[in-house]
């Protein structure tokens, strides 16, 4: 995001100018990332806001409009996965809201503090490089190994889960579906239906922190929007509905050495 600066304007209220690519060619592209993103990350429950972080920074958007952009692109995808986990009959809202009640008020939390970026990127992308290795050498689980979580231990997770994510500006799909499949709390197509409530309810309370603090949403977020909604459409049904378990785990696991090294490289 640019800021004007010429003269004759009022230092206290800047005008915010959008930075996007103008041809044609790098729009489109734009688009297109964007719609792989969300097609890839939708179709295992996750909105994607750290992808979206990733490709509009390449393309040379400043950090200021990435991420306000990607919680707008990560509701609007989140919405839509959580829509087709429902209609499909994944949804465990007994799963579900000891996560998030604790999550959304930790999300606020993390949000208001500023902690080494560098130090605190490396944890997270090893422990999601980490988690993704464990996923690559597992099989999906079968309906007789699910276990369920005791109130306090969830209660718990959800409050960690919500500061980390708040910290590092993402909706907490990438941490919530790793911990559900590797404790053994819900099957795969089950973690990626609450995984998506979980990503819209956090994102949603993130954006809203964002908006509270006299900030507008950049114009970029209406520009790919609808790109991001084509990708989420299709990942999201292809998800609920047609790929099978091995084939989402495995995809799953791919989203998250994506999230790791993107932690750790930009």
């Amino acid at each position: 995001m640019l800021i004007d600066n010429s003269p004759g304007k009022d230092k206290r209220s800047p005008r915010l100018k959008l930075v996007i690519p103008m041809d044609p060619l790098l729009l489109s592209t734009l688009a297109v990332c964007v719609a792989l993103v969300a097609l890839l990350y939708s179709c295992v429950g996750h909105g994607g806001a750290s992808g979206y972080i990733a490709v509009m920074m390449l393309f040379g958007l400043m950090p200021g409009v990435a991420k306000p952009t990607a919680l707008v692109l990560n509701i609007l995808v989140s919405s839509i996965a959580a829509f087709q986990f429902y209609r499909a009959g994944y949804f465990r809202w007994s799963l579900f809201w000891p996560f998030a009640c604790m999550s959304v008020p930790f999300a606020y939390i993390g949000g208001s503090f500023v902690l080494p970026v560098e130090v605190y990127k490396l944890a997270v992308g090893i422990t999601l490089l980490f988690s993704a290795m464990r996923l690559l050498i597992r099989s999906p689980l079968q309906k007789n190994e699910i276990n369920h979580p005791s109130l306090p231990v969830s209660l718990f997770a959800g409050a960690a889960i919500g500061l980390t994510s708040g910290l590092i500006g993402v909706g907490g799909g990438i941490f919530l579906s790793p911990l559900l499949i590797l404790m053994r709390w819900a099957r795969i197509k089950e973690t990626a239906a609450v995984s998506a409530f979980f990503v819209l309810v956090n994102s949603s309370s993130g954006l809203l922190g964002h908006m509270s603090a006299a900030q507008n949403i950049p114009p970029t977020a209406l520009i790919i929007a609808i790109a991001a909604v084509t990708g989420g459409l299709a990942g999201s049904y292809l998800g609920s509905r047609r790929l099978p378990l091995l084939v989402i785990q495995r995809a799953l696991s791919i989203v998250l050495v994506i999230a790791g090294y993107k932690m750790i490289l930009i």
